[in-house]
């Protein structure tokens, strides 16, 4: 049966595929609902790294089962979302819309199908629900956008995807078996000396290879300041055991040291796009750089004093254990490189802080950092970040 947007059908099996097909990568989810509207705890957000929740699976990046006679009975419904997974256009709108179908898991005979229509700058969307009826189940067509990506509908529904205590699992793929959702340690870095993060080298000779710790001003007699930079980070995929995924993120703060906003995966811009993501890289499969992050710095609005650029390791792969990794940063208008560091074969933590840009009276500062940190997500770097920061500040010391 055809559905439109709103429309119903009934379900007549106990076992069904939900799938999702586009014209470029998406990726689809479950979140399992009672009759609040919202998860119970983090582990009823059923995705490819946490693949398996009370009687729903995810069997491959587009498609989930679900055994209805195992969902527990305060489930009231199923959401599914559909979400672009960065590999091609940038939101629906371009990307052209999804088709939807629910079938029979056994015969592949389709109860439903539902092709959303008038979809733009939205990123992700709830394709469709699964929802009690008596002592049936039955299929809605939805197709509602959101234009914040898979973090909007998370929390819309329960889930926090921003600084808490115990965050969720990132949104993201991971090969099986199931990787437990837990919050990695924190972040813990030595201390740096008081005068961190004021300018000991210039321009003035051209390119600089700066050293670990090491800030220059990003000026140069008789040439335009920097204004637009890039943070690249590239890595080859495992050619054996699980896949390594590694994270590009930024931190932004004020001259207070108070976090402003994360730019990440689930996050992928700020401040009216003055900081954007290139979407999340999964495998490290790809030439060159498999996650990017631009800053016009000329956009950012005056309360950002400071960028703290990050690679984390999410799927807990240490940098040890990590070959033929980089992060570097980059000048956006001429591709010169400013700051490279390899992560390969580094230390065993997951986390590690690149760089920071700290803004002067008519430019902008940066240092390399550098340093390892234990924290498999950005949210565990945004504390620990505070201290470059503190100690660059035209007060410290």
């Amino acid at each position: 049966m055809e559905l439109s947007k709103g429309a119903n059908a009934p379900v007549p099996s106990s076992e069904v595929r939900v799938t999702v097909a586009a014209d470029t990568g998406a990726d689809l989810a479950a979140l399992l609902l009672t009759a609040a509207g919202k998860v119970r705890s983090d582990s009823d957000f059923v995705f490819y790294n946490q693949p398996v929740g009370p009687g729903v699976e995810v069997v491959s990046e587009e498609a989930v089962r679900v055994s209805f006679g195992a969902v527990p009975a305060e489930i009231d419904r199923i959401v599914f979302t559909a979400s672009l997974d960065g590999t091609g256009p940038a939101d629906w709108g371009r990307a052209g819309p999804p088709r939807i179908t629910v079938a029979d898991h056994s015969s592949g005979a389709v109860f439903a199908a539902f092709t959303p229509t008038g979809l733009g700058p939205e990123t992700a969307l709830i394709a469709c629900e699964l929802y009690r009826r008596g002592d049936g189940w039955k299929v809605r067509a939805v197709g509602q956008g959101y234009a914040q990506g898979l973090a909007g509908i998370a929390t819309d529904f329960g889930i926090t995807v921003d600084d808490e205590p115990t965050p969720p699992a990132a949104l993201r793929s991971q090969p099986a078996p199931p990787v437990p959702v837990r919050s990695a340690p924190p972040a813990e870095v030595q201390p740096q000396p008081p005068q961190f993060g004021r300018p000991t080298v210039d321009l003035s000779k051209g390119h600089v290879s700066l050293r670990k710790s090491e800030t220059v001003s990003l000026t140069k007699p008789g040439a335009p300041a920097l204004t637009r930079v890039r943070m690249g980070l590239g890595w080859d995929p495992a050619t054996r055991g699980s896949q390594v995924d590694l994270d590009a993120s930024v931190i932004a703060y004020d001259d207070r040291a108070k976090k402003l906003t994360n730019v990440w995966f689930l996050r992928r811009e700020a401040f009216d796009g003055a900081i954007r993501h290139s979407g999340d890289n999964l495998t490290g499969h790809g030439d060159g750089d498999d996650e990017v992050i631009t800053v016009d710095l000329t956009a950012l609005p005056p309360q950002v004093y400071a960028l703290v650029f990050t690679v984390n390791s999410f799927a807990g792969h240490k940098f040890d254990q990590v070959g033929r990794a980089h992060c570097r940063l980059l000048d956006d208008h001429t591709g010169a490189e400013l700051v490279r560091f390899e992560l390969s074969r580094g230390e065993p933590t997951t986390g590690v802080f690149l760089a920071m840009l700290t803004r002067a009276a008519n430019a902008w500062n940066m240092t390399a950092l550098g340093e390892y940190a234990k924290g498999a997500t950005v949210r565990k770097m945004v504390d620990p970040g505070k201290r470059f920061v503190t100690t660059s500040r035209p007060s410290a010391g």
